[in-house]
């Protein structure tokens, strides 16, 4: 199951606060066509049938395809001088 670092807690956090009032948390989806990219957009309440992965306050909503893509990977982000966000996956270390 996906893991968030504290880095992305804390912009997953953020940006649900800006964009939902502190409620819901944020979307990801496969990209039509592709089998790596991923679209993330602030969602108010997951939809029927995406896997939700809560930690330490911070929301993530996965559909079916991105929790396949991103099963045992591990989520951070960074957020540049400019306010940017960068996510970032890597894979989580072997059991």
């Amino acid at each position: 199951m996906l893991t968030l670092t504290s880095n992305a807690v804390t912009v997953v956090r953020t940006l649900t606060e800006q964009t939902a009032g502190g409620m819901g948390g944020l979307r990801f989806s496969q990209e039509p066509g592709s089998s790596q990219t991923l679209t993330i957009r602030a969602a108010a309440a997951p939809e029927p049938g995406d896997q939700v992965v809560e930690q330490d306050g911070a929301r993530v909503f996965l559909t079916a395809e991105a929790a396949d893509v991103l099963d045992d990977q591990i989520l951070d982000a960074e957020v540049d001088a400019g306010g940017a966000v960068q996510f970032s996956v890597v894979p989580q270390a072997p059991r």
